[in-house]
């Protein structure tokens, strides 16, 4: 363990860019999602990317409390996007 006040090692820094890369890149799909909708081609995209190649259809149920159920893929994601909950799971 490193002393409070101390930079991090190198190891830790590239663990700690990492995830602000990968947080960007989500909140930017995020932004791409709120300017052209899901019926975006490129958000399609992304969303097949995201799901192995197809978008679920119908409701999507999640274990988030308070919030067990969306009517489909498109409304979980915006939730996920609007929570800045990126990394949230099915």
């Amino acid at each position: 363990a490193q002393q409070p006040g101390t930079p991090l090692s190198n190891q830790e820094y590239r663990q700690f860019f990492k995830f602000l890369q990968i947080t960007l890149q989500a909140s930017t799909a995020c932004h791409l999602r709120e300017l052209y909708g899901c019926q975006n081609s490129l958000v399609q995209t992304l969303d097949k990317y995201e799901n192995h190649g197809v978008i679920p259809q119908g409701p999507v149920c999640s274990d988030m409390p308070g919030k067990p159920f969306f009517p489909n893929f498109c409304t979980f994601s915006f939730y996920r996007c609007i929570k800045k909950k990126y990394f949230l799971k099915v």
